[in-house]
């Protein structure tokens, strides 16, 4: 099935403007324009939103090589003069992670090497996301993320719906978090019979704001699932647990002495005894009964969780239940899940590739959003204020 664009510039594709999500475009001759936009994929694949953004804005894709050698070492050919230029690279991250992350690395200390003026990231689903937290002996692996993009040479980066706001805050330059939620709410609006009958429902408790900015926005009700089926992150992820529980140290007499991390700070003092969590049975806070359930989140990858969300929806007495996000990684076994489950349709973005798991699950749709990074390059470049691009978006989208 071809990829939904909704809110394009009908300029752009012979057909009469859109008053929402539209934007204004000049076309430039990629001589001319005084910027370049390249992508640092290896694969054809993941290539695909390149080739759209390049489309929208009337410019060439830049000449360069990115491949694996032999032993895997990744090597990048810039074909082309970038000096004193904007470079733009556009990268969106397949299953393969780490390679893809390498490719952008390198292909970023080339341009700078090659004296681009600015380098620019356009990271649509920035990886490691998740890791943006300390977990007990773990390490907070988007902030050296963050560190070595700009090592390599980034001074600015273009990404969307970061999985925590506060992740920008690890980076010592620009970053531009752009929202999905328009795209999405229009295709809710056009794609969806009866959407009024509709009520938005976050998975967990943790999902709450973003489901109810997508309720304000389309005046529907909101529901939340809660219970002991969902998993926090946030209960793993006060670095707290430390010390790790120790053997009592063996002195040189061979008698065993108490470990001092052991003994409280005041001796005959006890601290408050710690009550564990316990999470209440499953249950659903609003009423989901006759109507159409959606399910909103900003990732959907190991999809048990919405499989399980769907399930007790459906008990609960919704007769057609949706996922919308904004990136489908589907990793693993997601597509088979998705088709056996109670789920009739899964809408994401094309900010990751997917169209292997499309195949496998005609349920997974997409929708195309590489008009708002394509009008985010050509104002970034212009030097235009980008406040036009998050007008009417709430804070916790």
């Amino acid at each position: 099935m071809p990829i939904r664009r909704f809110g394009a510039h009908r300029s752009l594709v012979s057909q009469p403007p859109t008053p929402r999500l539209s934007y204004g475009y000049s076309k430039m001759n990629v001589s001319k324009s005084g910027y370049r936009v390249f992508s640092a994929n290896s694969t054809a694949a993941s290539m695909e939103l390149a080739k759209r953004i390049t489309e929208l804005l009337d410019v060439e894709l830049g000449k360069s090589v990115v491949y694996q050698e032999s032993n895997r070492e990744t090597r990048v050919d810039v074909k082309e003069s970038v000096r004193g230029q904007d470079v733009f690279i556009i990268q969106t991250i397949p299953r393969d992670v780490n390679t893809a992350i390498m490719e952008l690395l390198v292909m970023a200390y080339a341009l700078k090497t090659s004296c681009a003026k600015n380098i620019i990231g356009v990271i649509p689903y920035f990886p490691y996301s998740k890791q943006c937290k300390m977990r007990k002996r773990g390490s907070i692996v988007c902030k050296l993320l963050a560190a070595m993009l700009a090592k390599a040479g980034l001074t600015h980066i273009i990404t969307m719906d970061l999985h925590q706001k506060e992740i920008q805050g690890f980076f010592s330059f620009p970053v531009d978090n752009l929202r999905a939620s328009p795209f999405l709410i229009q295709y809710i609006q056009e794609e969806i019979p009866d959407y009024r009958n509709a009520i938005i429902v976050a998975k967990s408790p943790s999902a709450a704001k973003r489901a109810q900015s997508y309720a304000e926005r389309l005046r529907l009700g909101l529901a939340v699932i809660h219970g002991e089926a969902q998993h926090s992150e946030s209960d793993m992820a006060d670095g707290r647990h430390s010390p790790p529980s120790g053997r009592p140290i063996t002195g040189h007499t061979g008698l065993e002495l108490p470990c001092s991390r052991h003994q409280t700070p005041f001796p005959g003092i006890e601290l408050p005894i710690m009550m564990a969590k316990e999470k209440p049975p499953i249950t659903v806070v609003g009423d989901v009964g006759g109507r159409i359930a959606i399910i909103v989140d900003d990732i959907i990858d190991d999809v048990e969780d919405f499989v399980a969300a769907a399930e007790i929806l459906k008990e609960r007495g919704a007769y057609k239940i949706y996922v919308m996000a904004t990136h489908g990684l589907l990793s693993a076994e997601a597509p088979r899940l998705i088709e056996e489950s109670a789920i009739d349709e899964v809408v994401v973005t094309n900010t990751v590739p997917h169209e292997v798991q499309k195949l496998q699950c005609p349920k997974i749709k997409t929708v195309d959003v590489s008009l708002i990074l394509a009008e985010a390059i050509r104002r970034i470049h212009n030097g235009e204020s980008m406040a036009y691009l998050f007008r009417n978006i709430a804070v916790d989208d």
